[in-house]
């Protein structure tokens, strides 16, 4: 039988290893993905280090997987061989919970999660549900097109329905994987786009990005600088620091949100007075559906945002992923398989 490479953590803080495995076959409303690329994701860090409940080992993560069909299970209609898909955190749905029933699949109380619950994308072919499929453009090569399925989704899903209109003041804190896209995001949905990072290393990036105006929060004061713009109608956490989110929400406008995209076990502190005066929020976003990818892919496409990426092979696995945990890529990092 012929065989695949693929970069499986055998146990909790481990390094990846390099094995050969048997090329799987689909099962009935599966289909199997010849890997070309697949994003390095700090969530990663849930295989690697244990975090996640219920984890089976050896497992081999990756939830940013772009490819093409070369093998498809009974019961799949809709999808052909040879078709370019990919396939994101959301790695399938029960169809039958209620979330499901009413439509919310990313929601879904049984969901699964690519390279989590099943082998993901840190190897060359990988087998999928059919519900998890994502059609990409054409236009978007795989390596870019990888993150757009997570830090892409998770930033452009959020703020679409955060309910901020064309000419809002919309504050990007961090400018990083996740916040050099929601720049650009921001940006093209015609908000008036302000940037906050520390220092001033990232101020021309962040303009040149889209950026209407940068804040270095080492420099000046967040919420007085906001403040003078008329608040913040929404200020997009892009960053996993709760400190940093806590630190902000006094620069929302009325009726003014923060939206939390940055992951963290950390509690985000604030007091109901904050919140009570101005009607002001705090509000998580999960980063979306197979549908809400390909619009997210879509609009990338129609706005030209694109993502900044480092390249590696398989074979560099490990410096790869160390290179993204240590925070030293600008700015997502993307295996390739060719």
């Amino acid at each position: 039988m012929s065989q695949m490479q693929v970069a499986q953590i055998n146990k909790p803080g481990t390094d990846f290893e390099l094995v050969s495995r048997d090329i799987p076959d689909p099962g009935p409303a599966q289909v199997r993905i010849k890997v070309a690329a697949c994003g390095v994701c700090h969530s990663d860090a849930f295989v690697v280090d244990g975090g996640f409940p219920g984890l089976v080992y050896p497992r081999v993560p990756g939830h940013e997987v772009i490819g093409s069909i070369d093998a498809i299970g009974d019961d799949v209609d809709h999808w052909r061989s040879g078709q370019r898909v990919g396939v994101g955190w959301h790695g399938g749905h029960c169809f039958s919970c209620e979330s499901c029933r009413s439509g919310d699949f990313v929601t879904c109380e049984n969901q699964q999660v690519c390279g989590i619950s099943y082998d993901g994308g840190y190897g060359q072919y990988m087998i999928a549900p059919a519900e998890a499929l994502v059609a990409i453009p054409e236009t978007l090569s795989s390596a870019e097109a990888a993150p757009l399925l997570c830090a892409g989704l998770t930033t452009y899903n959020g703020m679409r329905h955060a309910g901020a209109k064309p000419g809002d003041v919309v504050a990007i804190q961090g400018i990083g994987g996740l916040g050099h896209l929601a720049v650009q995001y921001a940006h093209a949905m015609g908000f008036h786009t302000v940037a906050l990072s520390r220092g001033t290393d990232k101020k021309d990036l962040a303009l040149e990005l889209g950026a209407d105006r940068y804040i270095d929060t080492e420099a000046e004061d967040a919420v007085e600088a906001l403040g003078k713009l008329g608040g913040a109608r929404l200020i997009v956490a892009t960053a996993p620091n709760p400190k940093l989110m806590s630190s902000v929400i006094d620069a929302l406008s009325v009726n003014g949100q923060l939206l939390v995209l940055g992951a963290s076990p950390e509690p985000i502190e604030v007091s109901p007075f904050q919140l009570l005066m101005a009607r002001r929020s705090v509000a998580g976003h999960p980063s979306g559906a197979p549908h809400d990818s390909e619009d997210t892919l879509n609009f990338s496409v129609l706005r030209d945002i694109r993502t900044r990426i480092e390249t590696y092979p398989l074979s560099e696995v490990n410096a790869a992923y160390r290179r993204m945990i240590d925070n030293d890529a600008r700015f997502r990092v993307v295996l390739t398989m060719e």
